[in-house]
């Protein structure tokens, strides 16, 4: 641990995922002057792109659809300030896909813009000081917090929370230790020419090994042929110790009717908590009263993007009543 004093902050937010962002963000606008952390070199968690050359790639959260009001209305927002624009509408002319502009990095590089985002940041290890939290980082910095909001994936935020030796009531460490997600293996693939994917731009697969394909020139972000293969839960499980070329050559042989060409080159990325199983009943969990320490995520609000940024908002209003 380091021999300085630590830095102090109002309250401290792990992970800057959409969670975490929007909770940040609601309450900066309420007063407060949140700290948000993320061991990543980049904002916005499963909102992920890449490029490879002149290809763009979403391979994380492929769009975002509004069933809540509140998110819808910021949607519309952000199709304003062109953030994000119309993919493709559902079997009901209201259902909206939403993309990013240029692509899906683009929303959270927006949200984190007023903030104050620190990355590469490692938590290792949460204590409890008294009336505050102490947060251990991996390059030896500590952060000292009135508050806490853990918006990492549960298994990471157990971890941290063990290693500071937190103390949870038995009933919340056994809602914690039952959350468990799906992985999902990406392959992003340049292609030499168009690819055969149908408009919009993908196809969803039921009993295969990939889950998902998307042609991102189709659907607007990449300048050239370029796409995406989400592999099935099971087969991401069942392979995720394989090697990594090996499993793109495999699934690039599945998807190769659909490609209508030899893939120029391709990158793997391994997701290991793409998506949680079971949805839990409250949007975020309150994991201690005072000092306030809180959990939220897709895990607690829902398993889409929307999920999460209903559980960052919901810790937001948590928060903001722990500390009147």
């Amino acid at each position: 641990m380091s021999n300085t004093s630590p830095q102090k902050t109002d309250i401290l937010i792990v992970g800057a995922g959409i969670a975490g962002l929007l909770a940040a963000a609601d309450l900066q606008a309420s007063g407060f002057q949140p700290l948000v952390v993320d061991k990543g070199r980049g904002v916005g968690g499963r909102l992920a792109s890449r490029r490879i050359g002149s290809a763009t790639f979403d391979h994380g959260a492929q769009f975002i659809t509004a069933r809540t009001p509140r998110l819808a209305a910021l949607l519309n927002e952000w199709q304003g300030l062109g953030l994000v624009t119309e993919w493709y509408r559902g079997t009901s002319a209201e259902h909206i896909y939403w993309r990013g502009v240029p692509s899906m990095t683009a929303i959270p590089k927006h949200l984190a813009k007023p903030l104050n985002v620190r990355l590469e940041m490692k938590m290792t290890a949460l204590q409890q000081a008294d009336s505050h939290w102490l947060a251990i980082f991996e390059n030896g910095e500590t952060i000292a917090a009135n508050a806490v909001l853990l918006t990492a994936p549960v298994p990471q935020s157990l971890a941290m929370l063990d290693a500071g030796g937190v103390a949870l009531e038995a009933s919340k460490r056994e809602q914690l230790e039952a959350v468990d997600y799906e992985p999902c293996l990406a392959v992003m693939a340049v292609l030499n020419a168009p690819s055969k994917i149908p408009e919009p731009g993908f196809i969803r697969f039921d009993e295969r090994p990939i889950a998902w394909l998307a042609d991102n020139h189709a659907k607007g972000i990449s300048a050239v042929s370029a796409v995406t293969i989400h592999a099935t839960p099971a087969y991401s499980s069942s392979h995720w110790d394989d090697d990594r070329q090996e499993i793109g050559r495999r699934l690039l042989e599945v998807a190769a009717p659909w490609l209508g060409a030899e893939p120029a080159e391709f990158q793997v990325h391994a997701w290991r908590y793409a998506r949680p199983k079971v949805e839990r009943d409250q949007p975020c969990l309150v994991l201690n009263p005072s000092p306030p320490l809180l959990i939220a995520g897709d895990a607690f609000g829902g398993p889409r993007v929307e999920g999460a940024a209903l559980s960052g908002w919901a810790a937001a209003k948590a928060l903001k009543e722990l500390q009147r």
